[in-house]
């Protein structure tokens, strides 16, 4: 039997390597608006903490609270139709979900990306269908309230739950949420940025997640 029986996992920069289809409909945005485009690499240090701060970051300073409004329903009208040009899983994530399942373990996803693209992404890649995303009212990651519920729906054990994630955020999160973190290093972040925020125990390919698990 696992060590863990339920495992829960970040998605952008975890499960699904996203960035590209992130920074093409930021792009779009920017430009429908006549705001200069951000770099792929600027991109990947601005996710993390869901779309409105993605956009608010990626806007020039002192943009006006209408125009970035007007980024946003931009980026979100446009990522609704693209969000799947470019992502893909990371190479090794469904070979260790599969052997995760095969070990009787619950799955699931809770991320700061909008709850529709969520479950659809979730759905779609991986039939992972406990997925909670960004919806209005519950504080998004770091705070634990995405967790909590999710746990909830899947009827998890605490005491043998895990959460897995590639950012500051969700160390932060698993924190706070009162689980241990697996912080894995193929995402948006580098390993020592994650270090410096509090990473403890790390996960270089999706084989060691399952190692780990056990």
């Amino acid at each position: 039997m696992p060590s863990f029986t339920t495992v829960l996992f970040d998605l952008d920069g975890t499960l699904l390597d996203t960035l590209d289809d992130l920074w093409h409909s930021c792009n779009f945005a920017l430009r429908s608006r006549g705001m200069p485009e951000r770099s792929r690499e600027e991109i990947r240090r601005f996710v993390g903490n869901g779309i409105q701060t993605l956009i608010r970051r990626a806007v020039p300073a002192g943009t006006c609270q209408e125009e970035w409004e007007g980024v946003l329903q931009a980026f979100l009208d446009h990522y609704a139709q693209h969000n799947a040009d470019f992502t893909r899983p990371y190479q090794g994530i469904p070979e260790m979900l599969d052997a995760l399942r095969e070990m009787g373990c619950k799955i699931g996803v809770v991320s700061n990306k909008n709850d529709e693209n969520v479950k659809k992404l979730s759905l779609e890649h991986f039939g992972i269908e406990a997925a909670l995303g960004e919806v209005p009212g519950v504080p998004r990651k770091p705070e634990p309230d995405g967790v909590h519920a999710l746990m909830n729906i899947l009827g998890a054990d605490p005491e043998h739950t895990v959460y897995v994630g590639d950012s500051e955020v969700d160390i932060e999160t698993a924190r706070n949420a009162g689980l241990p973190c697996l912080t894995v290093t193929w995402g948006f972040r580098q390993e020592e940025e994650l270090r410096e925020k509090g990473a403890l125990v790390f996960a270089h390919t999706p084989a060691e997640v399952v190692e780990f698990v056990k």
